[in-house]
């Protein structure tokens, strides 16, 4: 199946498309001498959008919601995204994507790591941390990372590393959510190091990070669920 045969008309054409894609990549490569891969981020757009992802050769995309992402995963070939899960997740969603997910960007209590455990033993995490510690924001506190990175491993999870937002329109509240989140990873030698987006993917390139989840600099501005 390829993007050209499922064209929607709200999609860009496929060749801007991969054209975005292959010049953030070959920026992030610069940037960071390669240590920084790119994760497109589908959300809010049509299955066109994996399609083509999938065209331009990455096989990782990222949802932020678990029924868009069981829908799109339901329209592809079994087995040919390794799906990220990297928006808020609720216990009763687990059971539904467990064993579809390859990494789970946004554990970050000790309840929902007792539910992918037992829902996906054995599963690829990252603990979601909120270093500036903002009110109704997802993550958990710095002061937690050590004991849920801990739990995860007695759990039998594979905690690859970890995963926090910038603070939106705030460049120096962005620097230090990042530089917190590298400090962290380095001390509890975590390699994997998610955050950046479309707007601070620079900065975070420069703060360690080596995956950054891009949507809107890919695919455009998205419309409103």
């Amino acid at each position: 199946m390829s993007p050209e045969n499922r064209l929607d008309p709200s999609f860009p054409p496929v060749n801007l498309v991969l054209d975005r894609i292959e010049e953030i990549r070959s920026h992030l490569d610069n940037r960071s001498g390669g240590r920084t891969r790119l994760l497109p981020v589908t959300k809010a757009f049509p299955v066109e959008a994996v399609l083509s992802v999938l065209a331009a050769g990455i096989n990782e995309v990222g949802e932020n919601y678990a029924q868009e992402l069981l829908e799109k995963n339901s329209q592809l070939p079994q087995g040919r995204v390794g799906w990220h899960m990297i928006g808020g997740l609720q216990r009763n969603k687990v059971r539904h994507l467990a064993g579809v997910v390859n990494l789970w960007q946004t554990v970050d209590r000790s309840s929902l790591l007792d539910e992918v455990a037992k829902r996906d033993p054995g599963a690829r995490i990252l603990v979601q941390v909120d270093p500036l510690d903002g009110p109704g924001k997802a993550g958990c506190p710095p002061s937690e990372v050590e004991a849920l990175v801990a739990r995860g491993v007695d759990l039998g999870l594979e905690v690859a590393g970890l995963m926090t937002v910038g603070a939106a329109g705030d460049q120096e509240g962005t620097r230090h959510a990042f530089k917190v989140l590298a400090g962290l990873a380095d001390s509890l030698g975590l390699p994997e190091r998610s955050m950046g987006m479309t707007d601070d993917m620079d900065l975070a390139v420069d703060m360690g990070s080596t995956l950054v989840r891009v949507g809107r600099a890919i695919f455009g501005e998205r419309q409103p669920r």
